[in-house]
């Protein structure tokens, strides 16, 4: 019973402890809450002002209460703000929330704050006063202000790296392509991303004599490591053709390259087509190597359209002894000769989202016979244009022709 009686005591004591917290005047709540509080006639005219707020705003009760207006506290804008906004809106409504105002203090420095207002009307409905909430919002001033500093830095940051990254995709690929006597050559290169370096090369170069090589190639994956293999393929291409100008010699010169260097933990490896030029009565002769990449296309003059297909031709760089394949071919007057990376054929159409396949590719070059190099490129130009953000790799393309009824 003794224990008992004692439980019952120490419960008394703790409840009369609470008690006496709760025990605040509704004044004191008032005067001392965490927010200001502020009561205007509807004029604006100030009427009541909490501890809290006068405190934020270095003024006596006396120098504002019954003298100034609710407006007279906030900054030039916000007074604006308030007479065109505010006012009518509590007019109409009898209440304005989540407002963000700047006061200003005694010593003039500003305080952002949020208020909430509701007008309080009589029995008979008439509007008597404006009863108005105000939170400090310095804290949450700052951490946007923060956000924003992050956020711009940040942006400045992808800008800087884009830029980069356009700079270095620029060193990847030639500046210009040089004038082949008797032929047309034109080139387009469309990046997916402007945040990452493809991996998609091309070039057209002189070797001895009346030769010329060119070649086109997507190497696996994107990022400078990308980078670092499509330039270490664009210069072993060019000097392998010098050494030997076969096609099939040049690739499986490539090939032993990237195995050796690109065979540990993280392999690369590259899909390309190498061709040479010479001249030949009315028109060029062609021949093609492929490791792995999609068929050339031959435009012919009289609309007769194909694809260069090399069987067998394997990818570039995955295997120590891959085997490459040659085709030769005639390029008359009047023909055009098509190299593209899979960004074109495995771009999704704006309709459907289907992927634009190799037979639509053939189909859309069909009615375009007879066509030049320059000409072609910029229909594949606009079509890749269309498709927006259905392209989702890097493309390159890659055009040769011989004018009408033009000798080299």
């Amino acid at each position: 019973m003794c224990e008992i009686g004692d439980t019952g005591g120490s419960e008394d004591t703790v409840g009369a402890a609470f008690g006496a917290l709760l025990e605040d005047s509704a004044e004191d709540l008032y005067e001392h809450a965490p927010c200001g509080y502020l009561s205007t006639l509807m004029d604006g005219t100030i009427a009541k002002i909490n501890t809290t707020l006068l405190g934020w705003l270095g003024h006596g009760r006396a120098d504002l209460v019954g003298r100034r207006r609710f407006a007279d506290l906030l900054t030039v804008g916000g007074r604006i703000y308030h007479e065109t906004h505010i006012a009518p809106m509590l007019a109409m409504h009898g209440e304005a929330g989540g407002l963000a105002l700047e006061l200003r203090t005694a010593d003039g420095t500003r305080i952002p704050v949020l208020v909430t207002s509701t007008v309080k009307k009589g029995e008979d409905g008439t509007a008597q006063l404006i009863r108005s909430t105000i939170f400090d919002a310095r804290d949450r001033r700052a951490y946007e202000e923060e956000l924003l500093r992050a956020r711009r830095q940040a942006d400045d940051e992808r800008d800087r790296a884009r830029e980069l990254a356009a700079i270095l995709q620029r060193t990847l690929l030639p500046p210009a392509l040089p004038a082949v006597p008797g032929m047309e050559a034109a080139a387009y290169y469309h990046p997916a991303s402007a945040d990452e370096v493809g991996g998609d090369f091309y070039d057209l170069f002189p070797l001895t004599g009346d030769t010329w090589g060119f070649f086109l190639g997507d190497v696996s994956g994107k990022g400078a490591v990308a980078a670092a293999v499509t330039s270490l393929a664009r210069y072993t291409l060019r000097a392998a053709a010098v050494y030997d100008p076969d096609p099939v010699g040049v690739l499986a010169n490539l090939n032993t390259v990237l195995n050796q260097e690109f065979h540990g933990a993280d392999p690369r490896y590259c899909t390309a087509i190498y061709g040479a030029l010479t001249p030949e009565p009315g028109g060029y002769g062609i021949t093609l190597a492929s490791g792995g990449h999609p068929p050339a296309i031959l435009v012919r003059a009289d609309g007769t359209t194909e694809f260069l297909d090399t069987p067998g031709g394997m990818l570039v760089g995955a295997v120590p002894n891959a085997r490459f394949t040659r085709i030769g071919l005639h390029l008359a007057p009047g023909d055009t000769l098509l190299l593209y990376s899979d960004g074109l054929t495995e771009a999704r159409t704006a309709a459907g989202r289907d992927r634009y396949s190799e037979e639509q590719l053939l189909e859309f070059l069909t009615t375009r016979a007879s066509t030049t190099a320059p000409a072609l490129i910029a229909a594949l130009t606009a079509l890749l244009t269309g498709f927006g953000d259905g392209v989702e790799d890097d493309t390159a393309l890659l055009a040769l022709s011989i004018p009408a009824r033009t000798r080299p």
